[in-house]
């Protein structure tokens, strides 16, 4: 089996285990044939995404463990469904993408250089929780 491979063209790196994410919630944003969502780019949860997304019928925040969902706060990450997170750039609200464990099947629909201008900077850690 091959390796999933990020927007580097590198090994796709885990998004997150706490919460755990990804279709297959196995933490990664993989390319899964069955998932129509597309789950395969990692974002950086903010607040002003989390109500965007709740005020498209996508409430992330309420837990829904008959899902495994856990509910998410600012600063989880978390594998978005490609075409929100497209939605939600076009309404100046997309969240910041963690490039590292983004999948590469996202170049096929959103151009690098816009990816490159929401790219998590690690060092920005702080925010609502901290």
């Amino acid at each position: 089996m091959t390796a999933d491979r990020n927007v580097y063209g590198t090994e796709l790196e885990p998004c997150s285990t706490d919460p755990t994410t990804g279709f297959l919630r196995d933490g990664c944003c993989r390319r899964v044939e069955s998932d129509r969502g597309r789950h395969e780019i990692c974002a950086v949860m903010t607040e002003e995404f989390l109500r965007f997304s709740e005020a498209r019928g996508n409430d992330l925040v309420t837990p829904k463990p008959e899902f495994e969902f856990p509910g998410l706060d600012p600063g989880d990450r978390w594998c978005l469904c490609l075409a929100r997170w497209l939605e939600a750039e076009e309404a100046d609200r997309a969240p910041p993408v963690v490039l590292e464990a983004t999948h590469e099947a996202v170049l096929r629909d959103v151009d690098p250089d816009l990816l490159r201008e929401h790219e998590y900077d690690r060092t920005e850690r702080g925010g609502a929780s901290e």
